[in-house]
Parts: C-alpha cells; structure tokens; sequence
C-alpha cells in the first residue's frame, strides 16, 4: 500500500465518521481553497494545501514520498524519538518497517493542532447547544492552545525519522472520530441506566477491558454510581479539550452525562456545580481504540503492522 493512499485512507475513514454533515465538511474545504486563491502568489508557498483536500490539519504526512510502497508500519500513541530510534533497532532485528504511524500529532500536525478544535461548536450543537453560541465559546480556547503550543520544539521526531530513512506520518482527528462514533453507536444500543451500568459497558470494549485490568480503566470522577445516566453525550474529538464554559451550555441543553477520553480537575469541579456527570472512558486506551477502527482499513491491504506505545492492535475486520 502506498503511503499517499493510506494517508488518503485516514483521513476518508475521518470524514465518513465525523460529527459534521457532509454539507459542512464541504464548506470548510471550499473557505480554505477561497482562502489560498486570495493570496498573492508569493505568499501561497506558506499555504499548506493539503487544507484542499483534507479537513484534519493534525492528520499529516511529514516526512516520505507519497508514493512509497509502504511494506509494514510501526504505529503508537506517542511516536517520540525514543520509539523512532526503538523502531530502528527492530528493523535491524529484522521487522518490516517503512512508516512511523503516530496518533497523537507530530510536526505540522501538532503546529496546528488548534485548527481542528473549532468541530467542537458542531458537536456541541447537535445537542441543542446554538452554533453561534459554540463558535464563540470554542475560539478562545483555540487560540489559548495555539499559543501554548507555539514555543514546542515540533519536529524532533520527524528529524529523527528523517534521519533513520523512515517514513513518518500523523493520524489524529480521524482516529478520534472513529471512536467517537464507535463509542456512541455502543453506548446508544446498550442503553445503560446508571454510570455504574455505562461503566459495565464500557469495559465490555475490548480497548477498555484492557485498560481495566492494567490498571487504568473506565472510572466516573463526577457523579453517583447509582445515579441515573440521563442523555449521554460522547466527548471524544475535536482535538483537545474545550472550555469548561461549555459544560454550561450542554447541561442546559438537557444532557445528563458526558463520556471523554479525559478531564481536567477545573473541568471536573465545574462539572459538580452543574451537577453534570463525567465519566473517564481513558485517553490512551481510547486513542488506541480509534486507531484500530483506522488500522483495520490498512492492515487488510497487506500493510504489516507493529504496535508500541501503548498500542494494543484489536481488529475487527476478520
């Protein structure tokens, strides 16, 4: 399989599974071509024109030919220097390794990782909460996160795998989105009446069964166990987490219960004036999740796939 089309691959499996409609997932891709044609031509070389085609500006290739025969990868949450250099030594053990697949961004991917948190107002209106009110609640927090990730030293990685000849590539929101669905899908047809029942529920996950017995599993940190659920809002994407604020809107809009890979104690103590349930399903176990809903994609093409850093490959096109 090519590295181009299984760059292509993600960020499709993204799109067919992101909380936004097709109609707007249009509308982003048209403002970003309207925006490259304003540009004088000498300003169109800082244009990333991948913002064309593709709507997750964390989901990147950064270093390789885009028509590399991509024989067998190596893929984990976090793909630093340390596992590109392990994943050098496991090539010299004689393992298939092309391309350094990582889910949490790297290089232009993490640059611009605040670009993607801007969905957030759409998922936060499928739930009643007015987009006006979304947008402007979702830009500062944007803007916070790209400034405190502009002094990061972006490319360490990507110079590293640069340097060992390999390939390396990022696959972020579209990871996040599979599990956001997949996790919605599971907890809408199971139905659980409490957050001990959607705790039960989520362990029946096999990512979260795992965690579970590592150590790290699903765990509520706001709310009763024999509190009733109410409506449940999957909180899984969308780059980062958002501003507490919105908790505000979203319990006015009636729901009950949120399900996130993740939650900040400032998240959580505002949680508990609303009286709004949070419930921890684990980051890197969700991550995980969302990568094997994407690796699923690849692997049947042929693609041998190695898992590190917190990986742990469940497939589910058998």
């Amino acid at each position: 399989m090519k590295l181009g089309e299984i760059y292509r691959t993600a960020v499709e499996k993204g799109m067919r599974e992101d909380v936004r409609s097709d109609v707007e997932l249009a509308h982003v891709l048209d403002g970003a071509r309207k925006e490259y044609d304003k540009l004088e031509e000498d300003e169109k070389q800082f244009f990333d024109t991948e913002k064309l085609t593709n709507p997750y500006a964390d989901t990147r290739i950064c270093v390789g030919d885009p028509e590399l025969e991509v024989r067998g990868l190596i893929t984990g949450i976090d793909m630093e220097v340390g596992e590109v250099v392990l994943a050098d030594r496991m090539r010299a053990n004689g393992a298939t390794i092309d391309l350094i697949l990582a889910h949490h961004p790297e290089g232009p991917g993490y640059a611009n990782l605040h670009e993607v948190m801007y969905m957030q107002a759409d998922l936060w209106a499928a739930q009643g909460v007015g987009i006006a009110a979304g947008d402007a609640l979702i830009a500062p927090r944007a803007e916070e996160i790209r400034r405190r990730i502009m002094p990061v030293n972006h490319y360490r990685a990507i110079d590293a795998a640069r340097a060992l000849g390999f390939a390396s590539m990022s696959c972020h929101t579209p990871a996040d989105n599979s599990v956001n669905a997949f996790v919605l899908k599971h907890i809408q047809t199971e139905s659980p009446r409490t957050l001990d029942d959607l705790v039960k529920s989520l362990r029946r996950i096999p990512e979260y069964a795992d965690a579970a017995r590592k150590g790290y599993g699903p765990i509520i940190v706001q709310g009763s166990g024999s509190g009733r659920c109410g409506k449940v809002v999957v909180d899984m994407t969308g780059g980062t987490e958002g501003p507490k604020e919105a908790l505000d809107r979203l319990s006015a809009a009636g729901v009950g219960t949120l399900v996130g890979m993740h939650y900040s104690e400032e998240h959580r103590k505002h949680a508990e004036e609303l009286k709004l349930n949070l419930v921890i399903a684990g980051h890197v176990s969700s991550d995980a999740l969302g990568m094997n809903l994407v690796l699923d994609e690849i692997e049947s093409k042929g693609v041998e796939v190695h898992c590190v850093s917190g990986m742990v490959r469940i497939p589910r096109n058998a």
